[in-house]
Order: C-alpha cells, then structure tokens, then sequence
C-alpha cells in the first residue's frame, strides 16, 4: 500500500496512535481486575476469619473466657454464638468474663 497521500498518511498515522493507545487501556483494564480479584480475595478471607453472626458471643481461648456482644470491635476467629439464656447463664454461674469494652453484662440487665 503505498502513501502518496499526506491526508492517507495521517490517517495512517493516527490508526498507529489510536491503536497504542487502546493497547494500553486493555493493560490499564487488565491491571484494574486483577487489583479487584485480589480486594475480593481479601475481603473473603477476612469474612472466613469473622466469627459467625449472633447477639452474643463466647471467646473460650481467653482465661477466663469472654462474653461479647455482636457488634463489639475485639471480635476474632474462633468465638461461638450463644443465646441470650447461656449468655446469662455463662456470665452468672459459668465462670465468663463479660469484655471490658462492650459491656454485655449491661446489656443483659445483671448491672444498672
């Protein structure tokens, strides 16, 4: 093919460029799902390592063990839930300590 034309050239040209460009937003798009699979491999390996949902939980790795409510920030892998009558029955007769920082004691009415 030949470029006798200066406007056949540039036109030339500018497919080069434009070609170049969309190569490099292929990689810029590849690049940008590769980050979002390894964010998403993350965030399940952090889900797999939360204890499982519930009102209450009980951590028995700790001596003594802890009572926590469900939404206390020191939750970690491992805790069990339990109901509000073993919750109960854990911090009166079994020997649990309720956690310093969600207080589940106050929550259940054993403290004003």
């Amino acid at each position: 093919m030949s470029d006798s034309s200066p406007r056949l050239a540039a036109l030339h040209f500018l497919l080069r460029v434009q070609e170049r460009d969309l190569a490099r937003t292929r990689r810029w798009i590849e690049d940008e799902e590769q980050a979002v699979a390894a964010q998403d491999r993350r965030r399940a390996k952090e889900e797999a390592r939360r204890p499982p949902a519930g009102e209450w939980l009980l951590d028995h790795r700790r001596r003594p063990p802890l009572l926590h409510q469900g939404y206390c920030w020191e939750l970690t892998a491992g805790m069990r839930p339990v109901t509000r009558a073993q919750a109960l029955e854990a911090l009166t007769v079994g020997g649990v300590q309720p956690c310093p920082g969600c207080h589940p004691a106050r929550e259940l009415g054993l403290l004003d």
